[in-house]
């Protein structure tokens, strides 16, 4: 997986891209959301648009960002999901803890 991010109307925006597996990538997803927390920013956008595939480690590090910034009193938002990953966020019921946006521009003004 590949993922990029930036900090933009103090959200951080995360970009990712492939298959979200866990693993090595998790590790470095977390640490990136813990900078953030650290700098004060306490809101998230992860751009989950380009993702293929998701498994349950990856549904657990999703979890864990939103938990890290839910615990600051911040939000986490996903961007524009594919139908597949639409649909696993229906099935395991992740549609009704995340909030979910069409576009960046909708979910900065959510995250306002």
């Amino acid at each position: 997986m590949k993922f990029s991010s930036e900090i933009k109307k103090d959200v951080l925006v995360i970009r990712l891209e492939g298959d979200l597996i866990g693993e090595n990538d998790g590790t470095t997803l977390l640490a990136k959301a813990t900078d953030a927390i650290q700098e004060k920013v306490l809101k998230c956008i992860i751009d989950i648009s380009k993702l293929r595939y998701i498994n349950s480690s990856g549904i657990g590090v999703l979890i864990t960002i939103l938990t890290k910034f839910r615990n600051k009193n911040g939000e986490v938002f996903l961007l524009n999901p594919s139908e597949s990953v639409q649909k696993l966020l229906v099935i395991t019921k992740l549609n009704a803890i995340f909030q979910v946006a069409k576009t960046e521009e909708e979910a900065l003004t959510l995250a306002k």
